[in-house]
């Protein structure tokens, strides 16, 4: 597997403050360690400040913002989680715009957590088969997507595959299934 996403690069968005840090940090070390090239694009230039739960974790160094690319300059998408995280995202047109892009474009997502906020902010799980957060169930499902209760699940009815997954405990088979997706 060391060279599966050789010449890949995956955009993991984020906001500002808020990314839950596992989630950021456990997909990210399995794209490098899979041969692909993260990035890590936000709103705003600078540092991120990512959480563990509601408290403060470490920083990281934005390397470009969403001014800056569109989703050709990606192979695929990661979205972590973190509840402020998303909140912020599908409050910025910009970044419900990027989002948008990689299911027009149809290539391959990777959402945990409260994630899915932002992809019902874009008009994308309409139709769709997801796992999330549990609360966020109800919302999926006005959104028009179907919900499971699944540690991972790879959803190609549409566009692009989707991969989705709930929480933290569920990030070794989560990372998996991103890699294999961006794999193509």
């Amino acid at each position: 597997m060391a060279t599966d996403l050789r010449n890949k690069t995956i955009a993991f968005l984020v906001a500002p403050e808020g990314a839950e840090q596992v989630e950021l940090t456990e997909p990210w070390q399995a794209v490098e360690q899979a041969g692909g090239r993260p990035r890590l694009v936000s709103t705003e230039p600078g540092r991120v400040q990512a959480f563990d739960h509601l408290d403060k974790a470490d920083t990281f160094e934005v390397d470009t913002t969403v001014d800056d690319v569109t989703p050709d300059d990606f192979d695929g998408l990661a979205l972590p989680g973190g509840v402020a995280n998303p909140d912020f995202l599908r409050t910025d047109p910009k970044a419900v715009a990027f989002v948008k892009g990689f299911f027009t474009a149809g290539k391959p997502v990777a959402v945990i957590c409260h994630g899915p906020w932002t992809l019902i902010e874009a008009d994308v799980v309409r139709g769709r088969t997801l796992t999330s957060w549990p609360s966020l169930r109800t919302d999926l499902r006005n959104a028009g997507a179907t919900w499971v209760d699944e540690e991972v699940h790879s959803c190609t009815d549409g566009p692009n595959t989707l991969v989705s997954s709930r929480r933290p405990d569920d990030l070794k088979a989560f990372c998996q299934a991103a890699v294999d997706a961006f794999r193509g």
